[in-house]
């Protein structure tokens, strides 16, 4: 390796030294390959070991790489969900002195798959409307802070399961630019034609290759994107105006905006000249409502649907408690422990890392629950984890409908985690997206 090689990162991993910089990224050896499915990119892109977690290395110029990685950590302070920035690595050369592309080096989103590798078979039309449906809301989070994308698309962006639905992430910020003064109609407008032609063109692309089901459009899809993106966009920044005697309606608004995953900071509200009616315009939107519900209460660390899940269960587990005036911070740490806590530690160790903690737990619940409503009968937590990891988790990670099973304590079997025996209970559980 060269050693005019130069490493530009807010901390630097010693490790990084020790992969070969002086190769071209095609050549690397296996060794230092890590085999994780990738989207489709204009770069080259490979992910490597290092340091016991992934990172994927992308080869581009010098000026790009420092001003994505630099976007990157500007997002990430801003609270948008992206990929975390790791270097940029510059200077390049072989042994033979000959220049190598500059590349950029962002940590592996662990848990998260590009559009094209969520499915073994057949994409349906409502896994994939959920799948523009998780790009839009991220879109509206770009736009509220200012952030003009530029190139809006599926393989741009990287899904991880929450809840029966998808959480998405951008990845490549290469053409994003930021204005301080937020952005005009004509440019978010901009961004929604783009995402919307270049899904079209993404789904047609899996259409022609046999991976989507025969009833999707990928026309009808797309355009979905415009909708989702304009109803949420409205809801977030759009003033609504009501009589004085109606001032619940502020309550209201607010509720609404907390069952969407938002906070607002700050309402401006202003009378009318003759004091009869009122004018309300959320200011500031924070995404993550129930997010941080949990993480105040339990600590867990979780996506939007799935803490709102999880949030759900703990109101149910309150709701069977012998003292109903218990301190809210006190029953949230006595379900952790009880319940939620035992769950995950009886997940079989090579079988931790299909999915999310969170994700189990909520997987799990439906599957208690369809038990339940196949059986007639209300099925103990412990049973229904036992059937969980025979019949489901040791054969895919399916997305789940949310359902609202109140939740028990439970006390669990030596064997919970060691039974491998087939159960014949006639639940269908072949994909569910």
């Amino acid at each position: 390796m060269s050693g005019s090689l130069n490493i530009t990162a807010a901390t630097v991993d010693p490790a990084l030294l020790d992969l070969p910089w002086n190769l071209p990224l095609d050549t690397w050896p296996s060794e230092n390959i890590a085999s994780l499915p990738k989207g489709i990119s204009r770069h080259l892109v490979r992910f490597a070991n290092l340091s016991g977690y992934v990172i994927a290395v992308k080869e581009t110029t010098s000026e790009m790489a420092r001003g994505e990685y630099d976007m990157l950590r500007t997002l990430q302070r801003l609270d948008i969900p992206c990929v975390d920035p790791v270097a940029v690595i510059t200077n390049r050369t072989t042994d033979d002195g000959d220049p190598l592309p500059s590349v950029l080096v962002t940590r592996h989103l662990k848990f998260s798959l590009p559009y094209r590798a969520l499915f073994s078979q057949q994409l349906r039309p409502d896994t994939a409307t959920r799948l523009v449906d998780a790009l839009a809301v991220l879109l509206v989070r770009l736009h509220v802070i200012g952030f003009f994308w530029g190139d809006v698309s599926l393989s741009n962006t990287l899904f991880r399961r929450d809840a029966g639905a998808f959480a998405a992430y951008l990845v490549d910020a290469e053409t994003g630019k930021l204005f301080d003064g937020g952005l005009s109609n004509g440019q978010r407008e901009n961004d929604l034609e783009v995402a919307r032609v270049n899904i079209a063109g993404e789904l047609m692309d899996l259409e022609a290759g046999g991976r989507v089901d025969d009833e999707l459009d990928p026309i009808t899809v797309s355009n979905g994107i415009v909708a989702a993106y304009r109803s949420l966009w409205k809801e977030l920044t759009g003033s609504e105006q009501f009589e004085s005697s109606e001032r619940w309606r502020i309550n209201e608004r607010v509720a609404r905006l907390n069952e969407l995953g938002f906070d607002i900071e700050e309402l401006a509200i202003k009378a009318s000249a003759e004091g009869t009616q009122i004018r309300i315009q959320p200011k500031v939107v924070d995404a993550g409502h129930h997010q941080r519900r949990l993480l105040r209460l339990t600590g867990l660390d979780t996506q939007e649907n799935q803490a709102r899940r999880l949030l759900n269960d703990l109101d149910s587990y309150m709701a069977t408690m012998p003292n109903p005036n218990i301190d809210e911070e006190m029953a949230a740490h006595e379900w952790l422990i009880r319940v939620f806590e035992p769950v995950v530690k009886s997940i079989p160790r090579e079988l931790r890392g299909k999915l999310e903690p969170a994700e189990v737990f909520h997987q799990l619940l439906e599957h208690r629950w369809y038990l339940s409503e196949q059986q007639g009968r209300d099925i103990p937590l412990a049973e229904a984890l036992t059937s969980y990891i025979t019949n489901v988790l040791r054969h895919r990670r399916d997305e789940a409908t949310v359902i609202e099973p109140p939740t028990g304590t439970i006390t669990l079997p030596v064997d919970v985690v060691e039974d491998d025996a087939s159960s014949d209970d006639g639940v269908d559980w072949r994909e569910l997206v």
